[in-house]
């Protein structure tokens, strides 16, 4: 098939899965592993184009996001939500910055690592959504900065492939007392200076791949991926809010379990 396919494939899959716990990220690995496309580009394009489907978050509550940023002045609840998302920001800024090259190199070329995060991370889906404590906190924007730094600290374990970063962000959440969905809303909101700075920093180290053939398929899988995202953000909400983590957990061990399968039969 043409790469202008591909992108549209993996873009597809980017926006269906970058806000369910289920690792657009490994997904997306799994599905070029199946592809047949090479390591390198596409494992930069996997990256960038998360950039897009989070924008898909701006755009849906900008209204509320940009009422924060006026605020910020004069509300000293607005300087708590932006204290919130730079404490949950700074664990993944830290180890990024001293694990990105190991785990490029080494995690994302690992199928089976892939897998197995899958699986291992749908069984604990399915065990939190059991044991989560009562939930004291049910306002993404009036997070403590003590549960807000649990959930940045959670955040760190999504930078192995196939560990959902919202998937990790909502589990830290429910196990500390935040309501399943203000630990999403909150994960969305702190995915938006996660992946910039993945984006920023995926583009820079990868600079010499950004071709005139290249960038067209980027920007092909931006836009689609947010497409995509825009209307699965409301319809993870709803399915989260009425049937829990369930459904994802036994989503992931089945993609795992099929993986697995198909790399030792290939």
């Amino acid at each position: 098939m043409p790469d202008w396919v591909y992108a549209i494939i993996l873009a597809v899959i980017e926006g269906l899965t970058e806000f369910i716990p289920v690792s657009s990220t490994g997904m997306m690995l799994l599905a070029k592993k199946a592809m047949g496309l090479p390591d390198g580009f596409w494992d930069t394009f996997a990256v960038m184009i998360q950039l897009g489907a989070i924008l898909a978050v701006v755009a849906l509550y900008f209204t509320k996001l940009w009422k924060q940023v006026v605020s910020l002045p004069t509300d000293p609840q607005a300087r708590q939500f932006a204290l919130t998302v730079i404490v949950a920001f700074a664990p993944s800024v830290v180890l990024g910055l001293i694990f990105h090259d190991f785990i490029k190199a080494v995690l994302f070329a690992s199928a089976e690592v892939q897998c197995i995060s899958l699986i291992l991370g749908g069984i604990v889906l399915l065990f939190v959504d059991r044991i989560a404590p009562r939930p004291v906190v049910d306002d993404p924007f009036k997070l403590p900065w003590q549960k807000a730094l649990v959930i940045g600290l959670f955040q760190v374990l999504a930078m192995v492939p196939g560990v959902s970063r919202s998937g990790a962000t909502i589990v830290g959440g429910m196990l500390f007392g935040v309501e399943k969905r203000a630990a999403a809303e909150f994960t969305f909101f702190l995915a938006i200076p996660t992946m910039l700075g993945a984006f920023i920093l995926d583009a820079w180290e990868s600079r010499a791949q950004l071709t005139g053939e290249t960038m067209p398929l980027i920007a092909i899988g931006f836009v689609v991926a947010f497409l995509v995202a825009i209307v699965v953000i409301r319809a993870m909400l709803a399915i989260l809010t009425s049937r829990g983590l369930a459904p994802f957990g036994w989503f992931r061990i089945v993609v795992g379990v099929v993986g697995l399968g198909l790399l030792t039969w290939a």
